[in-house]
């Protein structure tokens, strides 16, 4: 299974250049996860007909938040995966055995805009950075999981900003 992972997108609505972006590296994933700051939820709308799973980040409105859960707990493949957006990433970050939600094999994460895919102590640790093309952001970034026999993370670079 082919999982496309996405986060900190801040954007105030669909947008053309993300979903042309994001047509090569998530053509051929089974669905879509988002780990929040959408800002907008028409940003889903980009991901259709795939099935999307989303958080809600600490710059989605109040809207946001009533839709859109704080993490997720998702088994795929007989494997555990967790998804929140702030993980606290570096100092504060539960172990996966820590982690609200019970023992997890993958935390997905996003806020720090900065990618991470990192095995530790068996877990892999992954944030496909931002998306955004921004000031915080100078590569927007996504990332690629795929579960098998294991869990492989992958991070994408879109663009670079100029």
């Amino acid at each position: 299974m082919k999982i496309g992972v996405i986060s900190d997108t801040h954007l105030a609505g669909g947008d053309e250049t993300l979903k042309t972006a994001l047509a090569a590296p998530f053509h051929d994933v089974d669905w879509i996860v988002h780990a929040g700051d959408l800002v907008d939820l028409a940003v889903l709308d980009l991901f259709k007909p795939k099935t999307v799973r989303a958080v809600h980040g600490n710059c989605d409105s109040g809207r946001i938040r009533d839709l859109l859960p704080s993490r997720l707990i998702l088994d795929v493949g007989g494997f555990r995966l967790a998804v929140v957006h702030d993980a606290g990433y570096p100092v504060r970050v539960p172990t996966g055995r820590d982690h609200p939600g019970g023992p997890v094999d993958c935390l997905v994460f996003g806020h720090t805009h900065r990618p991470v895919n990192r095995v530790t102590d068996g877990i892999l640790y992954f944030n496909p950075g931002s998306a955004a093309h921004n000031r915080c952001s100078p590569t927007a970034t996504v990332g690629i999981l795929e579960i098998g026999a294991g869990i492989r993370g992958e991070i994408i670079e879109l663009r670079k900003k100029r």
